[in-house]
């Protein structure tokens, strides 16, 4: 009885991993193909971005106030999200933000020596602009797209589950065929779909469910909990900026104490790649300062809050603080869009990112075919036994 009870258990698994696919595989393989172009997002827009970078001058930059007011001439009435301080010879980047009505993502570049207007860019258009709206909402509106791909992604997980446990030879001298190929002359397409479903599948598997798992920490608020939590993690998880302690403003109070933060910072942080600064979003809340200590890798980063009056630097109860305070579940948190793009693993990382996406785009078109030559034989069988 046990044999016929696996049988019936494989049949099932197989029919759930044909149903899934076959709902999934378009958005999979849309997701899949645009994760490929975004991985060397950073690397190809080097080739063209000139105006990222300014003739260093025995200057000091000039105040955020000042970037401020500029900036707001360039593009008034919308949000200034934060101003980048990067190296002597960076612009200084002002990036504008909103997402309600619609997304409003735009940057503004700047002479950090004399304020002079460089270029406005349009983070949203152009090729990498299309491609992140295809890899997060398929080029849909937000409200519907980002649903479709959120759930795929999280049905792709189950899809690979269920594909390894399929995978697993029924016995031990299926063992080799399932580990590599063995085309020759006379192997037929089908035969080598098969295999390039099942074996290249196999390879990439782990990879893949890496890349699923970490797109599902985004895509979802329980499941960045879940995996939180789940890792030992203690504290909270969200992003929470302090508040400033409730001082008097009198004019003899400095207007701007935040002109004074990034040359201090600076002075402190002699190594760090940038610094952000975000401007008090009203009277009562903190500065931050995310201070970048590593070119292109996020989950190091330090989140530094400071009194918007005072300068008094203050203690978050989130997990995105300074990097030497995270817990282990903090950094596993921290670094889930960097091995998301493979980044964690410097360009190496990146090109088995680029490699195993590749690979997912191809398992939903080899796993059609299989499914339709399956159905297409069953088709002309049954003609064939009613011809005869």
């Amino acid at each position: 009885m046990t044999k016929p009870k696996k049988k019936n258990t494989r049949k099932t698994i197989l029919k759930i991993h044909r149903i899934l696919g076959l709902m999934t595989g378009l958005v999979v393989f849309v997701v899949s193909v645009t994760g490929c172009l975004w991985v060397f997002k950073e690397e190809i827009e080097g080739f063209y971005d000139d105006y990222k970078y300014v003739t260093v001058q025995q200057e000091h930059f000039i105040k955020a106030s000042e970037v401020k007011d500029l900036a707001e001439i360039i593009i008034p009435d919308k949000t200034i999200h934060g101003v980048i301080y990067g190296k002597p010879n960076e612009a200084i980047e002002v990036v504008f933000y909103e997402a309600e009505p619609e997304v409003f993502y735009q940057s503004v570049y700047l002479n950090p020596y004399t304020g002079e207007f460089i270029k406005r860019v349009d983070n949203t258009a152009g090729f990498f602009g299309f491609v992140l709206k295809g890899h997060l909402q398929l080029w849909l509106p937000e409200a519907i797209g980002s649903r479709i791909v959120s759930y795929s992604v999280l049905l792709f997980l189950f899809i690979l589950i269920s594909g390894l446990i399929l995978w697993w030879p029924r016995n031990n001298k299926n063992w080799k065929q399932r580990l590599k190929f063995d085309w020759k002359a006379n192997t037929r397409w089908k035969r080598k779909n098969f295999d390039l479903h099942t074996v290249v599948g196999f390879y990439i598997s782990s990879f893949g469910l890496i890349l699923a798992f970490t797109g599902c920490v985004m895509a979802f608020n329980w499941f960045y909990f879940i995996a939180y939590v789940a890792t030992g993690g203690n504290k909270d998880p969200r992003f929470v900026i302090p508040e400033s302690e409730k001082v008097v403003v009198t004019t003899s109070t400095p207007k701007y104490e935040y002109d004074k933060l990034i040359p201090i910072l600076k002075n402190r942080y002699k190594e760090a790649h940038s610094f952000e600064l975000h401007y008090p979003e009203n009277d009562t809340t903190s500065i931050l300062v995310e201070v970048s200590n590593s070119e292109g890798l996020y989950y190091n980063m330090d989140y530094l809050f400071f009194d918007q009056y005072t300068l008094k630097e203050m203690e978050t109860p989130s997990i995105y603080g300074k990097y030497k305070n995270a817990a282990f579940a903090d950094k596993v948190i921290r670094m889930n869009y960097d091995i998301h793009i493979g980044a964690i693993g410097g360009i190496a990382g990146k090109i088995i990112a680029f490699l195993v996406s590749l690979v997912c785009a191809s398992l939903p078109v080899s796993g059609i075919l299989l499914w339709y030559g399956r159905k297409y034989k069953r088709v002309s069988d049954k003609k064939l036994r009613l011809v005869s």
